[in-house]
């Protein structure tokens, strides 16, 4: 082995090992990596208390349905001229305290109209956080996915790093006993040199998979223990059933459906200005020494108050004609939604049926390969071939393999892409 040889291969096991210490951490399937993200991420917890402050909007919408009770108190100083203190100046302490309850009895239907507005918006939430939920699942998925993909690749390189090492110390013992030639001596130390190289590239990958891993989920995978995910569940027969799912199903379009409704009740209670409102109150008072003559007061008053706005500036017709805007805005929306969703579903499942057809001709590529390697291999063994012939095979090999690799997780990741554009990817992974 030259002095160069010597020298990438240390530098490569080094490096090697060096690697290959840092890779530890947490072993988990793909199940319990989404599970872990969806109980940690910042954007599902912030979904979850969006999710629970619209609920509690609701019960502030119905309290419009029970009375209200008041109690004031109050005491300060009054000075008091009228007839009934004969015209002179009386200054007393005033004390006075009231309780007042007041029950709604008809508003123009807007409470009941604002209850169905929150009920839609918390159902907006809802399906929001689903939506949410589905998307940090997909990319869980994908960085999972990237970790293995990336384990391939790096066990592909250095398998293809032995292999040139194999061929570069046969050239050594070649150019010893003097059969091999310099310049092919020179040719295998360079490939092998780059072949060091993709190594090293294919290592840092892998540790930059491990920290997009790392990113998402919030732990470093131990990659040793991840087990390569399968899909149980079939996908649809067609792309015309994926999108039928997609649009029924997909929760980004429910909560925007859900927006609609909450706007339709947001235009309803606007109507309610053009009604009476009509309110049962009754009012208990305790004063004294008021408005000049000393000695308590006290009063009841029971009441059926209507309340009635007979002209505002046509404020309420602006509001009515607001709400009106703000409903067509809010189907607009859905049908934008709606696009995005036939989109997403229709590249997700062209995606699909691409790398499925490619991989029938990548997999006779790699045996192809193989067939072709092997028989320059024996013909290079007797002089026939060269071994520029039998370096370019080998590569060619590699990057058949690399490219069955790439599109092997290609496809299973179109696979959750498609569940994903249904709105059923945590349905198949578990979760």
């Amino acid at each position: 082995m030259t002095t160069l040889g010597r020298k990438l291969t240390k530098l490569g096991m080094v490096v090697f090992l060096t690697c290959l210490g840092h890779i530890h951490g947490y072993a988990m399937t793909l199940e319990e990596a989404v599970q872990r993200t969806l109980d940690s991420h910042p954007e599902i917890l912030a979904a979850r208390q969006q999710l629970a402050s619209r609920r509690e909007e609701i019960g502030q919408a119905r309290a419009g349905y029970l009375p209200d009770l008041d109690l004031a108190a109050g005491i300060g100083r009054e000075e008091s001229r009228s007839p009934v203190t004969d015209d002179e100046k009386v200054r007393l302490t005033r004390q006075e305290a009231s309780i007042q309850a007041r029950q709604l009895v008809f508003d123009g239907f807007a409470t009941r109209s604002e209850v169905e507005r929150q009920e839609a918006r918390t159902d907006s939430s809802l399906h929001a956080a689903r939506a949410a939920s589905e998307n940090i699942a997909l990319r869980t998925t994908e960085v999972y996915l990237n970790v293995l993909r990336r384990d391939e690749l790096r066990k592909l390189a250095l398998e293809t790093l032995y292999q040139h090492q194999n061929i570069h110390d046969q050239m050594v013992l070649r150019n010893r006993s003097g059969v091999g030639s310099k310049a092919d001596l020179d040719q295998i130390t360079a490939r092998l040199a780059l072949a060091h190289s993709n190594a090293i590239a294919a290592q840092n990958n892998l540790l930059d998979a491990r920290t997009n891993f790392f990113r998402v989920i919030g732990a470093l995978p131990d990659v040793a223990d991840l087990s390569k995910p399968s899909i149980e569940q079939a996908l649809p027969g067609s792309l015309e059933a994926a999108l039928q799912k997609a649009t029924d199903n997909h929760p980004t379009l429910m909560s925007a459906n859900a927006d609609i409704d909450a706007a339709e009740a947001q235009y309803q209670a606007s109507k309610s200005t053009f009604w009476p409102r009509l309110q049962l109150e009754a009012e208990k008072n305790f004063d004294q020494d008021i408005g000049g003559v000393e000695g308590d007061d006290e009063a009841l008053i029971v009441a059926l108050r209507l309340r009635y706005n007979l002209y505002n500036g046509g404020g309420d017709s602006a509001r009515r004609r607001q709400t009106a805007h703000l409903r067509e805005e809010a189907r607009e929306i859905r049908n934008n939604t709606r696009r995005q969703v036939v989109e997403s579903a229709r590249l997700s499942w062209s995606a699909y049926q691409a790398v499925t057809e490619q991989m029938k001709y990548l997999e006779l590529h790699v045996k192809a390969a193989l067939d072709t390697k092997s028989a320059y291999t024996k013909q290079f063994n007797i002089g026939k071939r060269t071994l520029l012939d039998l370096l370019n095979t080998e590569n060619e090999l590699v990057e058949a393999k690399r490219a069955l690799v790439e599109a092997g997780y290609d496809k299973l990741f179109a696979q959750y892409r498609i569940y994903n554009a249904m709105g059923e990817l945590l349905d198949n992974i578990g979760s």
